[in-house]
């Protein structure tokens, strides 16, 4: 590796045509294998968010309500914690079994959930959902990378984005759909034709060269299960902080506690494995150390647009679901495009530029929805997301592509998912830090209300929804302070993603290397 040339990205964007792979697919031979990839990517993004709108009719059912959250929390959990090790696996053995072992073990996950009969068994099984999620999240995106060649590489990263988010957005919707017309199992059942289908096409049409192999490969379990414990412990302190219980609590300081230890155990171990499942390279190369931070804050600020915006549109605007929605989805309508189109930019000023020039937007896009006014129009915060969208198309695209083809083939897997964990990562991060902000303005509001209209008001986020649900239960006056209440804390978190986006732009202008290394893909080949 050390004697291989690499050349600069900013300095000659157009590279030369690489020689294709002897056992590389024909463009026509590469379409069967992409739907599979796209059909993947949809099955993750759907069952991130589908259940949501299904939560009543599950608890319903099976009972739970005090534990229905880990419902979400399990899923994202397994599939956190799982990245670093199938990226590692993918490097070993090859990404087509590791691709069709995660779809098996998906779909084992969604046929055991449709079977579940009671909450703690469904969540159990959203688990193991979880660990096959990760694998399909982080394999294919590193078999995008092997298959298209730089040059190409855009248009399919902006397919899988635009399946992502168009399948983000729809779930909801389709989980409501299923829950209130058929019946909430129906909800994971519908994954088995649609996996079955990218099982079939993977095992037919992805065709991998053979691999150089020295030795018996090592599996770093080790590692691994360090690896899960930190995150386990990391993650579910995050998550369950401030809602099951305080943050200064016995139990978040446990956990907290036994993160941090399990975090110096695993780097202990990583630094003595024979081959660790996170090498220390991961961090020492400027490139992908600068973007596994980027992407970190990418993950903070998401949580604004994804999880308080429906909260704004309905709450302070008084839409109903469905609208809501649609002002969210015009983030995902302008994302793909701005993706796809990056690569007319990042070919004429290189990978960092291009990125700086999204997250310099998007700052700026973030901090000016504080600006909109009250109660404002539901066009507003809809413009605002699109123009967010783009911002974001023109920072993620480039950073991923940027550090995939900074790497060989045998060290594509291990840092593609180094990114996709540390922006998964940064979401939870962002989960607790924003709702924190959220519920402590809104609890200085209430505090602050004026004795007239202080009695019967609520004191939680959840709370004030559900009053705002019911207008009638509040006079004109105690439901106008909610809406402003709610405005505000919403204010606030955006003003938290602004500062977030903040930190990966600075990341970017300090850290990151100028240039990155781009090796050609016969390059990349010779290192495999």
């Amino acid at each position: 590796m050390g004697g291989t040339a690499r050349r600069p990205m900013d300095a000659d964007p157009r590279p030369p045509a690489p020689q294709p792979h002897p056992g590389t697919p024909t463009r026509r031979g590469r379409r069967p294998v992409a739907a599979a990839l796209m059909l993947g990517m949809a099955l993750a993004a759907l069952d991130a968010t589908i259940i949501s709108t299904a939560v009543p009719q599950i608890v319903g059912d099976l009972g739970g309500f005090s534990v229905f959250s880990w419902l979400f929390s399990g899923y994202l959990l397994a599939v956190t914690v799982s990245l670093p090790l199938y990226g590692k696996l993918s490097d070993t053995f090859g990404r087509k079994p590791i691709l069709l072992a995660g779809i098996v073990v998906f779909l084992i996950g969604s046929l055991l959930c449709a079977a579940a009969w009671n909450m703690t068994s469904l969540i159990a099984f959203r688990i193991v959902q979880g660990l096959g999620g990760g694998a399909l999240q982080g394999t294919i995106q590193v078999v995008a990378a092997d298959l298209y060649p730089l040059k190409e590489r855009p248009k399919i990263q902006a397919r899988l984005s635009s399946v992502w988010a168009l399948s983000s957005v729809a779930g909801p919707a389709i989980g409501g759909v299923l829950a209130g017309y058929a019946d909430w199992r129906w909800i994971f059942l519908i994954n088995l034709p649609v996996g079955a289908l990218a099982f079939l096409l993977i095992t037919r049409h992805l065709h991998e060269p053979g691999r150089r192999r020295e030795g018996r490969p090592r599996i770093d379990w080790a590692g691994a299960l360090g690896v899960f414990l930190t995150g386990g412990l990391l993650l579910t302190a995050l998550v369950q902080g401030g809602v099951a219980w305080d943050w200064l609590s016995a139990p978040s300081l446990t956990m907290l506690g036994g993160a941090a230890i399990c975090a110096a155990a695993t780097v202990w171990i990583e630094r003595h494995a024979a081959e660790p499942l996170i090498p220390g390279w991961v961090w020492r190369r400027r490139t992908i150390s600068a973007v596994n931070l980027a992407f970190a804050a990418l993950g903070l600020l998401m949580i604004a647009p994804t999880v308080f915006l429906p909260t704004y549109a309905q709450s302070v605007l008084g839409l109903g679901p469905i609208p809501a929605g649609f002002v969210l989805s015009t983030m995902t309508l302008s994302w793909p495009i701005a993706a796809a189109l990056s690569s007319r930019v990042y070919n004429r000023v290189g990978f960092r530029r291009c990125a700086i020039t999204g997250m310099a937007a998007a700052t700026l896009i973030l901090a000016a929805f504080p600006l909109l006014p009250y109660p404002g129009a539901a066009w507003q915060p809809a413009l605002i997301m699109l123009l967010l969208g783009g911002a974001l198309g023109l920072f993620q695209l480039p950073l991923i592509i940027g550090v995939q083809s900074s790497v060989g083939w045998a060290e594509r897997g291990t840092a593609t998912a180094s990114i996709l964990f540390c922006r998964q990562v940064g979401q939870s991060l962002g989960a607790a830090l924003f709702g924190a902000v959220a519920n402590a303005t809104l609890a200085s509001r209430l505090t602050a209300a004026p004795d007239a209209i202080r009695p019967g008001l609520p004191d939680d986020l959840d709370s004030v929804s559900r009053a705002l649900e019911h207008p009638g239960t509040l006079t004109d006056q105690a439901a106008d302070y909610l809406r402003r209440a709610v405005d505000t804390a919403v204010d606030h978190v955006y003003l938290g993603s602004a500062t977030a986006a903040l930190l990966a732009l600075l990341v970017l202008v300090f850290l990151a290397p100028r240039r990155f290394p781009v090796r050609t893909e016969a390059e990349a080949e010779t290192e495999s």
